[in-house]
């Protein structure tokens, strides 16, 4: 039997669109500050995997949002896409891209307010199955925001993982043998063969082969790049640099992707979400500091645009904080 690319409504009952679901728990938990809901709508097993490790239960979910309201009171994380797939009839995934806005007013694992603003994205992959959250995977560009407090992200770092906290590291998940049939987050419907393909052969002969001169095999001329530290990038040479400046601080890095999705939208065209994990040894450029020589790992997730067989924009976000955490507690245990 075929997998469905449309999950039954009771997936995510009692609204009418996968996109009311998300948009409408988001608004009630972070904006109502209703954050005793996350009860009613994360299962109580919840998986939830981050830069620094992977949590399980509820509590830990409600637990952080009571504290992460209570360092930005005034967050406002203001949704730019919704990318959505089916998982069975009774599922789907929901890769939900933010981009969050706010000011420092109350004291946070940073050190006590500053009253600076701050602009940053982030982007929570879920997946739902029977109206419940059942696994999770949260990327947050915790650089910008450090550095948007005015703080030095390299010496807050450092005082994070003296003190023990987020020196782990994402957890060793393997994906299933073929991308296209289904992730770390089950079986994926038939769809969109031709873009996700798309997605993963660059991530395979871009960033495991090196083979940068086929950038232009992937992307269009004027391709835009949102990344890390609120930086855009723009044209495919930009792009080919910025990659090539992360391999080089780990020149022996190989990229596993864990999952993939996809939906096509009449407004929004054609977009593919791709989980993602980069591994390897900070040998290289001393972009970090000095280089340890230890193994490091990053967990990431990007959002792709596909127009006529090119990818024309991304959006890219990883947790450079939490890597540079990993790399000072590397430092300080000798």
């Amino acid at each position: 039997m075929p997998t469905p690319t449309t999950p039954e409504p009771s997936a995510y009952a009692p609204y009418a669109t996968v996109e009311e679901y998300i948009n409408v728990w988001t608004d009630r938990i972070w904006q109502d500050r209703g954050v005793g809901l996350i009860r009613e709508c994360y299962a109580p097993e919840v998986i939830v995997h981050g830069a620094t490790g992977t949590v399980t239960g509820v509590e830990p979910v409600v637990h952080g949002t009571l504290q992460r309201i209570t360092s930005f009171p005034d967050r406002i994380g203001g949704a730019e896409d919704i990318i959505w797939e089916a998982r069975g009839s009774d599922g789907f995934i929901s890769s939900h891209r933010s981009l969050h806005t706010g000011s420092h007013r109350g004291h946070s694992v940073y050190g006590p307010p500053t009253g600076h603003s701050f602009t940053f994205r982030g982007i929570a992959h879920c997946l739902v199955r029977e109206g419940w959250f059942v696994e999770e995977w949260l990327v947050r560009d915790e650089y910008e925001l450090v550095r948007a407090l005015g703080l030095d992200p390299a010496e807050v770092a450092a005082g994070l993982a003296a003190h023990g906290g987020g020196t782990g590291r994402p957890t060793a998940q393997e994906p299933g043998a073929d991308l296209l049939t289904g992730g770390v987050s089950g079986i994926r419907p038939a769809a969109h063969k031709a873009e996700c393909e798309l997605v993963l052969t660059q991530f395979d002969e871009l960033w495991n082969q090196c083979l940068l001169d086929r950038t232009e095999r992937f992307f269009a001329p004027d391709v835009r790049c949102h990344t890390t530290r609120s930086r855009t990038l723009q044209g495919r040479d930009q792009y080919r640099d910025d990659v090539i400046s992360l391999l080089g601080c780990l020149p022996d890095a190989q990229l596993t992707v864990l999952d993939v999705a996809a939906h096509t939208g009449p407004d929004r065209g054609t977009r593919v979400a791709a989980v993602w994990r980069l591994e390897g040894h900070y040998t290289g450029v001393p972009a970090y500091g000095p280089p340890t020589g230890q193994p490091v790992s990053v967990l990431g997730i990007s959002h792709y645009l596909v127009r006529e067989g090119k990818i024309v924009e991304e959006w890219r976000v990883f947790d450079e904080l939490a890597l540079l955490v990993q790399i000072e507690g590397q430092r300080q245990a000798g």
